[in-house]
């Protein structure tokens, strides 16, 4: 099993039935799912569907995870590191509530992920994949070091990869702790 992360804020865990309200509620919002290529779960079952069968903590050790605020146990989204078989590529992924944007919790959950996949699991290599017009999410993976790779298209979307190595984060990291999540 993948083990909890925690930052000031927030508690990462692995992602459980639990969850399964708060993330059918998450990706019925149009605009949480806009830039995703998802369309949302039609009901709740295909949600637990999905948890049940999830198998990224077994396989890799890795995989997406839950995001709770550590002082109120309030559902955020989720964010956390999936391998992408057809890529031959480890992906950095969040997804929060709307109300949750701006706040600063994708580069903080980032960073805890970050972390986990570079210094616990000792990868080389992470991705970040991310449509051309979502700027927000293109500015946390910039702000978290992440350079431009390339340019492709997926689920009907202009896409840019980004990309961050192991000692490109340990470089950036410092700069970036010192910095309020904003």
């Amino acid at each position: 099993m993948i083990p909890d992360l925690f930052t000031s804020r927030l508690l990462l865990r692995a992602i459980s039935l639990d969850d399964a309200q708060n993330m059918f509620n998450m990706n019925a919002d149009p605009a949480v799912v806009r830039y995703t290529g998802n369309k949302g779960y039609k009901n709740i079952e295909e949600v637990v569907e999905f948890i049940s069968t999830y198998d990224q903590y077994e396989k890799y050790k890795q995989g997406r995870m839950t995001i709770l605020d550590k002082s109120t146990g309030e559902y955020i989204g989720w964010c956390g590191l999936k391998f992408l078989e057809d890529i031959n590529e480890t992906d950095l992924g969040y997804r929060l509530l709307q109300k949750y944007w701006g706040k600063g919790i994708a580069t903080e959950s980032s960073i805890a992920v970050l972390d986990y996949g570079f210094l616990t699991l000792g990868l080389k290599r992470i991705v970040g994949r991310v449509v051309q017009e979502n700027i927000s999410s293109l500015n946390v993976l910039k702000k978290l070091g992440m350079k431009f790779e390339k340019k492709f298209e997926a689920h009907g979307y202009q896409c840019e990869q980004y990309f961050l190595e192991g000692q490109m984060w340990q470089e950036h990291r410092e700069k970036l702790i010192e910095k309020k999540f904003d």
